[in-house]
């Protein structure tokens, strides 16, 4: 009975377990199916190892002895400029099956006739499809006997046929090391290379994108440079350039490209020029200056092309991805080309511009107190920091444009909207790294105002950091520059911030004159709300030099001025710290309703952290009053709250303290 040769697997195959999993029950003829034969398409990016897996499958398939008939293998070879048509197939297809010269019918329905009957007689047969690009290549050709089973690879998601679909993703960095490794160790069993570099190795991976066929490519390079180091290639890898030429994969990506509609193409460069790899529907609509339905249809198509990869969130929204050897190749795309380079810089401008737009209207609800005007888009503080979470890689990134002049001005405002939001979520590296493009960037813009904002930001996250020389460093700057300035509502804040970071560095003396010269500006200029800021602050600094009555009066004009603002995030601190100082001076029973009333306010405005603080602060009284019953359950509410805060060193000592009470 004559079958095809399938074509070998190839060394170092690895990786694969998960789909395995997925695919052989599929195939195995006694599995049970609503479709009259069941079909297996195997999807995705060129040279992600779609063959190699079929080819495992099946091999499998019939070592276990499902497919007494063999397999039919036919390359449609669908993505070459002369495609395999269904009749061209069927022609190869039944010399396979011993039909050929003379035998073989002139009319092309008699073919197909002979052909169904061939297999209608035959044993279970696996049918092999590889590289089909279009379903018409496939339809003409499917078994009408529902014992045989077809598996196909495709670049692209078949789906308007009745298959089972699966989509093969890149390896993971275990499974691309052990590639690596095996592929190396077939060639020179001394060679231990992988085992000696894992920090190179993984570099390799995340170079190559964990793509399969880039990886086997690299292997190659290994073995002519046998006697260097890992570290070497990815030295070389790592420089300027494309890295698909590099790697030798990018006719795989020229060929993708090449195939695609003209808007499809243009979306597939622009979303290569995103501050990062993975966009939400709504920024990619930025980038391309499209509706966001239209947008949605052509990233729809490239999902079907596998070239971009749809990431399901939270509800119904759904990200996308595109990988990063596919940004590399856009990315130089269009690099190559002046007319592309500026239809690239117009998409970054949008996108920027749409990122600010949002991020200031988010941080504007974040800050909003009752009688300001309500911001666009947002319905509530919950609706904002969600917008926020979705698209903070993106903002983060983005940030780093502000080196390019063009960008500078807009990477200095969207730097403005982004502290309050990281501080909230306390994503202090982030804020850090934020800050310091926000101060290079208004560098560049030659306003004296711009830099001391940044500076300002800057001193804020560099103490949240516990980089807190560095914080009076800044506070100093900025403030210097408000003065320079002559704006007195900046100098306040500088002065109020300046006094936060001399407190973390013991000059609270300092601090206090700080704070208080913050607090006169503010009643000058008739800024309550940020008046209300300087006085709990000024009351934590008089608690540390032990004027702890005057401590109580300075926080309780705060949970005043914050009340009278409708500010209740910041008054949840007020009724804390105000807590604090009572117990300190004695009234601990006014204590205990105090860090009860900022707990209040704190779940209320789902404010985590200031939860974990006022719980902590409740077990320690009943602590220090030897009431550990009461102590003990506060402590753990606190290390969850701080937990859920991403606070961890809080977490802990709360945690430890519960413990030291068991």
């Amino acid at each position: 009975m004559a079958t095809a040769a399938l074509p070998a697997v190839p060394a170092g195959f690895t990786g694969r377990d998960d789909d395995l999993a997925e695919l052989m029950p599929v195939l195995n003829p006694a599995a049970e199916s609503d479709l009259p034969v069941l079909i297996c398409a195997v999807s995705g990016l060129g040279g992600i190892g779609k063959t190699s897996l079929a080819v495992y499958a099946a091999r499998q398939a019939v070592r276990n002895g499902w497919f007494p008939g063999g397999t039919l293998f036919v390359d449609f070879r669908g993505y070459d400029e002369d495609p395999v048509t269904a009749d061209q197939a069927l022609v190869a297809l039944l010399d396979r099956l011993g039909v050929c010269g003379t035998d073989l019918p002139q009319a092309s329905a008699s073919q197909y006739a002979l052909y169904q009957a061939l297999l209608d007689e035959r044993p279970s047969t696996l049918l092999l499809f590889d590289n089909a690009s279009d379903p018409a290549q496939l339809t003409p050709l499917l078994p009408a006997a529902d014992r045989h089973r077809v598996l196909i690879t495709s670049r692209g998601r078949l789906t308007a046929l009745d298959a089972r679909l699966l989509d093969l993703d890149v390896l993971t960095p275990e499974a691309a090391a052990d590639l690596l490794n095996k592929s190396l160790q077939l060639t020179d069993p001394r060679d231990d290379r992988v085992l000696r570099e894992p920090k190179a190795v993984a570099e390799l991976g995340t170079l190559c994108g964990h793509h399969p066929l880039a990886l086997r490519l690299t292997v190659g390079m290994l073995r002519e440079r046998r006697y260097r180091s890992i570290g070497s290639l990815v030295e070389e890898l790592g420089g300027d350039g494309d890295r698909t030429r590099m790697l030798g994969v990018r006719p795989v990506f020229e060929a993708a490209y090449g195939q695609l509609p003209s808007d499809q193409a243009r979306l597939l460069r622009l979303l290569s020029l995103a501050p990062t790899a993975e966009v939400s529907g709504e920024a990619a609509a930025a980038l391309a200056g499209l509706s966001e339905g239209r947008t949605l249809s052509l990233l729809e198509g490239l999902a079907a092309a596998c070239l971009v990869t749809p990431v399901p969130v939270a509800g119904e929204d759904v990200r996308w991805r595109l990988h990063d050897l596919v940004r590399a190749f856009g990315a130089d795309v269009v690099s190559g080309n002046a007319e592309l380079r500026e239809e690239g810089e117009g998409a970054r401008e949008r996108v920027l511009g749409w990122y600010l737009r949002w991020a200031d209207a988010a941080d504007d609800r974040l800050r909003w107190l009752p009688g300001m005007e309500v911001p666009e888009r947002f319905g509530g503080r919950g609706e904002a920091l969600a917008w926020f979470d979705g698209e903070r890689a993106g903002l983060v990134a983005a940030m780093g444009w502000g080196r390019e002049q063009r960008f500078a001005p807009a990477a200095v405002r969207l730097g403005e909207c982004l502290g309050e939001y990281l501080a909230w979520r306390r994503y202090f590296d982030d804020w850090i790294a934020v800050a310091e493009a926000g101060r290079e960037a208004a560098g560049r813009t030659g306003d004296r105002l711009d830099e001391a904002i940044a500076w300002n930001n800057l001193g804020l996250a560099l103490r949240v950091a516990g980089r807190v020389e560095e914080a009076v460093q800044a506070h100093t700057r900025a403030r210097d520059l408000y003065q320079a300035a002559g704006d007195r509502p900046g100098e306040a804040m500088a002065w109020n911030n300046l006094g936060l970071a001399l407190r973390a560095v013991g000059r609270v003396e300092e601090a206090v004159q700080a704070h208080t010269g913050a607090r006169d500006l503010y009643q000058d200029v008739v800024d309550r709300p940020r008046e209300a800021s300087a006085w709990n602050n000024l009351g934590n600094a008089l608690r540390r030099v032990g004027r702890v009555e005057e401590a109580v009066q300075a926080h309780t004009r705060a949970r005043d001025l914050y009340q009278a603002a409708g500010d209740r995030p910041r008054e949840t601190s007020a009724w804390n710290n105000l807590g604090i100082a009572l117990e300190q001076a004695g009234r601990a029973e006014e204590a205990v309703e105090a860090y009860g009333t900022s707990l209040e306010i704190a779940r209320e405005c789902e404010d985590w952290y200031g939860v974990g603080q006022a719980l902590y602060n409740l077990a320690l009284l009943h602590a220090t009053a030897g009431r550990p019953a009461q102590a003990l359950p506060a402590y753990l509410e606190a290390a969850d709250a701080f937990t859920r805060a991403n606070a961890p060193t809080d977490a802990t000592d709360a945690q430890s303290a519960a413990d030291a009470l068991t």
